[in-house]
């Protein structure tokens, strides 16, 4: 769900700050409740929302293309009812 690369970089630099004893156990449990709070959320990754909003525009394009046709069809049929 979401990039466990940011955890680290977040560890590292929590890591740097608070390099002492007392320090570590901050650390970890800092860590878990971001990750905590994180699952919780309804998040998805930068290529997920990439990848629907390439399927919506495919769809938008498909939408416009059966509106033509659509148009087209009742334009055909207005013509040859008169």
């Amino acid at each position: 769900m979401l990039n466990a690369k940011i955890f680290d970089d977040l560890s590292a630099k929590l890591s740097e700050v608070m390099s002492s004893g007392p320090a570590k156990d901050i650390e970890k449990n800092v860590r878990a409740l971001l990750m905590q709070g994180f699952a919780k959320l309804d998040l998805v990754t930068r290529e997920e929302f990439d990848v629907q909003a390439q399927v919506l525009a495919h769809t938008r394009e498909q939408l416009i293309a059966l509106e033509a046709r659509v148009a087209a069809l009742e334009a055909q049929r207005n013509t040859t009812v008169k």
